[in-house]
């Protein structure tokens, strides 16, 4: 008997409501009329992409795995920023171990925060090029690929490609991971793809051009499906479309940091550089956390603290809900390195600057500060999806809501390995 096999694509901030406009194209209505839907997913908090996904392949929430941001916090930088690119900033293990470690091989392709994970033995991490003269070759090998991947599964796809612009390096992305699938025939494979995202980001998040790149997520669905087949792996792969987070749209972008640098919590060089901090707001998009340099000084806690609920009562800073870093890891599960969280109103996204003016222009080259955004609580707006089709799969049952620490478990089980670690449980209700 054939052994079970898993190829998970994950199109970024999918939600519910585009499935719709999908419901009569050939290969989705495939998956979604011969397989199980979970309709709206409860993802964790803040919802960004990075944080979302080690929930996905972790089965566990922030507070365990440790990844609270898409980017490393770094005071005083507002421009590149470095992400949470490599493995080694996840604090338990996922997916990718609990497979390998049963003798399974693993893949993935621009997979967050999988940069040079020891488990997968086939690997293109969602990484690019650091300066303008680094190579696809060169970023790709420092992230973990290997020279059989790189020629197989790269090479081939990658010329002129221009990385984290859409929809071509989603095309890329797909193309490389269906290579993998035809080259290596993987048990596990991961996939992200972001267009969607990025097409929220720029036009809002019903917008035509939205409603256009589903077509491209159709196609994408349609070559890995193909894949499968010419591999002749079709029959025993079950087959997950999944999504990390819906998105909000937005009408202005504040700067809680300039109110800090007011109350002498920031200090400022006479060129607009930061010279010193006692607390600092670094942004999660439509939240934001809020790091004390000291936050073992209860009087610089309490006088933050004052000030975050006097912003917040005030109504005019974007400011919803202010938790102390104990209320949110109890009602939501986050916890890191930073004494508050900051919610917003709903139409507000929040930046790091602490330079005047208090209100920033809505600009698309930064997620955070686009016409749609995210890393608001995960009961607003629109929610992400999970469909499921393949051998293990019962057909036709329909979950309003799970948590998204769920799935792993459920791929889990469909592989015969163990997560002891994970706070999500398998969604027995669709497995057969």
């Amino acid at each position: 008997m054939a052994k079970t096999k898993i190829v998970v694509l994950s199109v970024d901030a999918l939600v519910y409501e585009d499935l719709e406009y999908l419901s009569d194209k050939p290969n989705f209505s495939l998956l979604r009329e011969g397989g199980s839907i979970v309709k709206r997913v409860r993802t964790i908090y803040p919802t960004v992409t990075y944080p979302c996904h080690v929930s996905m392949s972790t089965g566990a929430y922030p507070n365990k795995h440790g990844v609270t941001n898409n980017f490393l916090f770094l005071p005083g930088q507002l421009k590149n920023l470095p992400w949470n690119w490599f493995a080694d900033v996840i604090k338990t293990p996922d997916i990718f171990t609990a497979a390998k470690s049963a003798g399974l091989t693993t893949a993935a392709v621009f997979w967050p925060v999988t940069g040079n994970h020891k488990d997968i033995d086939y690997l293109v991490a969602e990484y690019w090029p650091q300066t303008p003269t680094d190579t696809h070759e060169e970023c790709f090998k420092r992230a973990g690929t290997t020279h059989e991947v790189w020629e197989k599964c790269i090479k081939p796809f990658s010329s002129g490609v221009v990385i984290r612009k859409h929809p071509v390096t989603d095309w890329f992305v797909m193309q490389s991971a269906c290579s993998m699938i035809r080259n290596f025939k993987p048990d596990l494979l991961l996939i992200h793809t972001g267009n969607i995202d990025a097409y929220r980001h720029s036009n809002g998040v019903f917008a035509e051009r939205v409603t256009m790149g589903l077509d491209e997520v159709e196609t994408h669905i349609g070559i890995l499906l193909q894949a499968a087949r010419d591999a002749g792996v079709f029959e025993e792969t079950n087959f997950f479309l999944v999504s990390d987070h819906g998105q909000l749209d937005v009408v202005r972008s504040i700067k809680p940091n300039v109110v800090f640098a007011d109350h002498g919590l920031i200090e400022v060089n006479e060129d607009g550089t930061l010279r010193d901090w006692k607390a600092y707001v670094q942004s999660a998009g439509l939240s934001a956390q809020v790091h004390l340099k000291d936050p073992d000084d209860r009087e610089l806690w309490q006088k933050t603290y004052d000030l975050l609920k006097y912003m917040r009562d005030e109504g005019i800073y974007g400011i919803s809900e202010v938790y102390t870093a104990e209320e949110i890891n109890e009602r939501e599960h986050l916890f890191g390195d930073f004494s508050f969280v900051l919610e917003t109103d709903g139409y507000t996204t929040f930046s790091e600057d602490w330079v005047r003016p208090m209100i920033k222009n809505l600009d698309v080259s930064d997620y955070r500060f686009g016409h749609a955004t995210h890393g608001h609580n995960p009961d607003k707006g629109a929610q992400p999806v999970f469909v499921a089709y393949g051998p293990d799969i019962k057909k036709g049952v329909e979950i309003e809501r799970r948590p998204i620490v769920d799935e792993a478990p459920t791929y889990a089980k469909i592989l015969g390995v163990d997560m002891p670690w994970a706070d999500g449980v398998p969604i027995d209700e669709i497995l057969k």
